[in-house]
């Protein structure tokens, strides 16, 4: 082809003159139109999908010869002491396995929507195909997710920092109150959980007193668990008694000449055994720590998004406001989004010229997610049917400890429930052999999926998908029953721990 000749070069700058006038944008368009793009490389017929033929050749004996040869052995494997599972697909309150079986599922509050909800999966799939970059750009889906999310929270909670999980959420909640309150002490709750990074792990008491744990550092308080069951306090005075541990926190910090940054607790406790705070407890809790100048951060990640049925997040049961509010990965329905939402006050005393950046917080595709997930609690009304459901599984579980003397205790909200299985009522002795027993065989003989917790492994945890319903509820509570009559005696000794 003969293309036209190149334009004449531009004249020498001469420093002490203006610089001459740029092409105009059509002459600029007429020499970028002479340019011929290089032609990209052609994709070998077969390579851009060859891994997926390879996963699905590999079997589940070889999946978990390969995980256990290349992951590190701190990571567990569920039901790793009976036969593991290989899930390769979900859908709604049910995990579907490599041979097609499929389980009922109890416990993965995370795809707080239902696996593989339809209209997530959309929202995700259309955005990806898009654009997913980071926060420094303008996007509708983030500027709109936040817009939403506030307007389910209680003034003066305004402002919002989009991340990726719960422990990222809480560790970033620490900063906020460390810039605050100019730092100090933290006040925390026995059997606490609060993510895995170092810094909320030093504030998670579940993790520094457990096994591997190094104990608590000098700046963290840790006061009893609000447990009316099984702690010191169980009467009509409980929330009072409780909520002076943290009074004596404030004054212990006081004396030793620090203060109180921060009361961390979350509004439903799940690994210290599904325990709900008395009422009242939260408002006196709040007033001590608020005295010294602290804030109160209510960790969401197990309770919000309308779990609790009655309420959209755990602490309005309490009556109370926090000052900063953290959630986690049932936010994006398994997508990595969490978020902390705090005050404007608090949040202009981080803004001190340092930048906040975190890459993938609240990326385009994760908040098209959340955007998704918001939007399905609404229309189909989960919050809702998680009060209904709940109800109806905690009054038939109350019902059939008359039947199963192993049930001790019966206790939650919404679809966020507890049964604690106990030997002997008076002496509340934990049933933990047995609770082992009990989620293996709803595994094996029903397909059901559970999970277990509580300081002694004693504490049937019940926490599904939110759109689990009646009918997932009767088949779950008619297999407990089937399971709990043909237990049989069970010797401790002999019965290995179920990691669920």
């Amino acid at each position: 082809a003969t293309y036209p000749p190149p334009p004449p070069p531009p004249p020498p700058v001469d420093c002490a003159h203006p610089l001459p006038a740029l092409p105009s944008m059509e002459r600029l368009s007429r020499i970028v139109g002479h340019i011929v793009p290089a032609a990209a490389p052609p994709l070998p017929p077969s390579s851009a999908s060859k891994w997926e033929a390879d996963a699905k050749d590999l079997g589940k004996a070889q999946v978990l010869r390969l995980r256990k040869r290349h992951f590190c052995p701190a990571q567990s494997i569920s039901y790793e002491n009976t036969e593991p599972l290989m899930i390769v697909r979900g859908e709604g309150c049910y995990l579907i396995d490599d041979q097609g079986d499929r389980y009922l599922d109890t416990r993965n509050n995370v795809n707080h929507v239902g696996h593989q909800n339809p209209k997530v999966a959309k929202a995700v799939s259309t955005q990806v195909k898009l654009l997913n970059s980071n926060t420094r750009y303008l996007h509708p889906n983030v500027a709109l997710l936040a817009e939403k999310l506030l307007s389910k929270c209680p003034p003066p909670l305004s402002v919002v920092f989009f991340v990726n999980s719960g422990s990222e959420a809480n560790d970033l909640a620490l900063r906020l109150a460390d810039a605050y309150s100019g730092g100090g002490d933290v006040v925390c709750v026995e059997r606490a959980y609060h993510g895995h990074t170092r810094d909320v792990i030093q504030i998670s008491p579940y993790k520094f007193n457990g096994k591997g744990g190094k104990g608590k550092p000098d700046w963290v308080h840790v006061v009893p668990c609000p447990d009316t069951y099984r702690g010191p306090h169980r009467g009509p005075n409980a929330a009072e008694k409780y909520a002076n541990y943290v009074r004596k926190a404030c004054e212990d910090s006081k004396r030793r000449h620090r203060r109180v940054s921060a009361f961390f607790i979350e509004s439903g406790m799940s690994v210290a055994g599904v325990i709900l705070p008395p009422k009242g407890y939260l408002k006196n809790c709040y007033e001590f720590v608020r005295a010294q100048g602290g804030v109160c951060v209510a960790d969401e990640v197990q309770t919000g998004f309308g779990r609790f049925g009655t309420s959209f997040w755990g602490f309005e049961q309490q009556g109370v406001v926090p000052d900063i509010v953290t959630m986690g990965k049932p936010f994006g329905n398994g997508m990595p989004l969490a978020a902390v939402v705090t005050t404007r006050d608090i949040s202009d005393r981080f803004a001190n010229g340092m930048e906040y950046f975190n890459t993938f917080g609240g990326n385009p595709v994760s908040a098209a997610a959340g955007l998704a997930v918001l939007e399905d609690i609404q229309v189909s009304r989960l919050q809702d049917r998680a009060r209904e459901t709940g109800e109806f599984i905690r009054r038939t579980l109350r019902d059939m400890r008359a039947k199963h003397p192993l049930i001790g205790d019966v206790r939650g909200s919404g679809l966020f429930c507890g049964v604690e299985f106990v030997r002997s009522r008076s002496t509340l002795e934990p049933a933990n052999a047995e609770v082992s027993v009990i989620c293996s065989r709803l595994k094996d003989q029903f397909k059901i999926l559970t999970t277990v917790d509580g300081p002694f492994d004693n504490v049937l945890v019940i926490k599904p998908p939110m759109v689990f319903g009646r009918a997932e509820a009767v088949k779950f509570l008619t297999a407990l029953d089937s399971v709990l009559t043909n237990l049989g005696d069970i010797d401790p000794n002999k019965t290995s721990r179920t990691p669920t």
